[in-house]
């Protein structure tokens, strides 16, 4: 199975194939496929006709949630800056680098933080903790491992974490002690521990 994956929210309902409109209510369920999960968004009518009953009873069903669907706004020019937390992370699971999942984990707690993200379920499978998040502005949802990171770890994880904010995913090179810098606006971890996290609720 994947560490992790992007699952975006879908513009029409993928039972009667009838585009979301804005703000329009729409249900999401989560099913494990073996080698990843998928998700499949549908609409207020089809969830009472056909999915409302018996849901949780289908083959490899996950989770389950209610979301109000947001028209996508026109893309803004792109601006020449630093990454930002979430589109780094956005990054990181686009390439599918096992070496940065402690960095794929940090940045997500973080944002969580921030309220940017949303813990929707969270299950252990083969002795992993999974975290499913969703983006609650675009409905997308991200699957993070999380690496068990020991407290020793966290100091080496955020100092990359502080140099992909400034450099992006570009090869990295060794990072010095005297190298403190947190990633900017967000909370050190230190000060507020991961295992302390508690899912945002909706």
């Amino acid at each position: 199975m994947n560490e992790w994956n992007i699952q975006s929210r879908a513009h029409a309902c993928q039972a009667c194939q009838k585009p979301f409109i804005d703000k329009q209510a729409y249900h999401t369920l989560l099913f494990d496929q073996a080698e990843h999960f998928s998700r499949m968004d549908v609409c207020s009518a089809c969830w009472q006709t056909q999915f409302s009953q018996g849901a949780t009873d289908r083959k490899g069903f996950v989770s389950y949630w209610q979301g109000t669907y947001q028209a996508p706004p026109p893309p803004p020019p792109e601006p020449i800056r630093k990454e930002n937390a979430e589109s780094l992370l956005r990054k990181i699971i686009e390439s599918q680098d096992a070496k940065y999942a402690p960095a794929a984990f940090i940045l997500a707690v973080m944002l969580e933080r921030k309220r940017l993200l949303k813990v929707k379920e969270q299950f252990v499978r083969e002795g992993e903790r999974i975290f499913i998040y969703e983006q609650p502005a675009t409905g997308d949802a991200f699957t993070i491992r999380d690496p068990n990171l020991q407290l020793n770890q966290l100091d080496t994880v955020q100092r990359e974490v502080a140099h992909l904010l400034e450099h992006g995913l570009t090869p990295m090179t060794e990072v010095m002690p005297s190298d403190t810098g947190q990633p900017e606006g967000l909370t050190p971890l230190e000060e507020v521990p991961a295992d302390e996290a508690e899912p945002v609720q909706n």
